[in-house]
């Protein structure tokens, strides 16, 4: 692994189209019983084989394994309803048929642990495994059980630091916890969301990071990326929480977005994974728009706290699409780095 500016995938990647219908979310599966346990298997070994290749330093599983990086983990537990769903409106932004809180929920029994050990066997580079964050989970079902979305938070918490200490167990080096909720419900974040974000990574050893972005590249966030005017600003409510939480490391959105880089200020000290390759876009970067991206962060974080990475998930791009992007990101990324090897000689 590179000590300086490693790579990382921040999210999915694209399923093989003999596993899932490419380019769309929520996508069925095409098989069913022990295949689909094989085929995701194989799935998963061929998305660490291109990240290897395509030279990602810290590994993920790509998602493979589940359909949808929130409701994948919700369909474990019980005290969900997924044959009576609801239409809700996710993020502001978008309707979406999903399941129903019918009573306490619980974890009857690990979710991921067998897929990241699975992951675990196939690399010897370090891990990366994302779990859903308590306010994204509540925002994508609907609740006729608790009726209160800080209460469920809190509870969904407790069951999200179960599953970490057995993902760090199973030899996970870095958890992610998804959270695009925090560019939305500003007043819950400060009020209760970052608390329980706090109760997720309670007690955990291996490195901790939150992912905050602008959503897959779906029209319904484009559309909404739209409305936001001429500089986006909302990391300005999330960052300085952050910046005293016991987080290491921040995910945030930057490549061909509207953010000031300067916000990176507001989380000094933190690790930073900079998303420097676009999902909502088939183009692929060159290798010098990515380096730029990455240079231009380093005004405002230690090149040793620097991670490559991309903006979001690229489950809906297509698959020749999304690895030729980590292929750029890679080497973008050796680009800078051989320009600051250069500047300590």
């Amino acid at each position: 692994m590179n000590a300086l500016l490693p790579t990382a995938v921040v999210g999915s990647l694209p399923k093989p189209s003999w596993l899932a219908e490419p380019e769309k979310l929520w996508s069925p599966w095409a098989l069913e019983g022990d295949a689909l346990v094989e085929g995701q298997q194989d799935a998963l070994r061929a998305a660490v084989h291109e990240q290897r290749q395509r030279g990602i330093d810290i590994v993920s599983d790509g998602e493979q394994t589940r359909q949808h990086f929130v409701t994948t983990f919700i369909e474990h537990l019980s005290g969900v309803d997924f044959e009576n769903r609801e239409t809700v409106r996710i993020r502001n932004r978008y309707d979406a048929s999903v399941p129903t809180v019918v009573g306490p929920v619980e974890r009857p029994q690990p979710v991921f642990v067998a897929d990241a050990a699975f992951l675990r066997a196939q690399t010897d580079q370090r891990i990366k495994w994302a779990l859903p964050g308590p306010m994204t989970m509540i925002d994508t079902l609907s609740d006729r059980y608790y009726k209160s979305r800080e209460k469920l938070a809190w509870e969904f918490a407790g069951i999200l630091n179960q599953e970490a200490k057995e993902l760090e167990a199973a030899g996970v080096d870095v958890i992610q916890f998804d959270e695009p909720a925090f560019n939305v419900f500003f007043d819950d974040v400060r009020d209760w969301g970052m608390a329980t974000l706090e109760r997720a990574v309670e007690g955990l050893r291996a490195e901790t990071a939150v992912h905050i972005c602008y959503g897959y590249g779906i029209k319904a966030n484009t559309d909404w990326k739209e409305t936001l005017g001429p500089e986006w600003r909302q990391y300005e409510e999330s960052f300085p929480l952050l910046q005293k939480s016991s987080i290491d490391i921040v995910s945030l959105e930057s490549h061909n977005s509207r953010i000031p880089i300067e916000v990176i200020e507001l989380i000094r000290g933190k690790k930073i994974m900079l998303g420097a390759i676009d999902v909502a876009s088939h183009e692929i970067e060159r290798p010098e728009e990515v380096a730029d991206t990455l240079r231009r962060a380093l005004d405002f974080v230690d090149a040793d706290k620097l991670i490559a990475s991309s903006n979001c998930g690229m489950a809906p791009l297509p698959r020749d699409v999304a690895l030729a992007k980590l292929s750029a990101l890679s080497a973008g990324a050796a680009i800078l780095r051989e320009e600051l090897a250069g500047a300590l000689v």
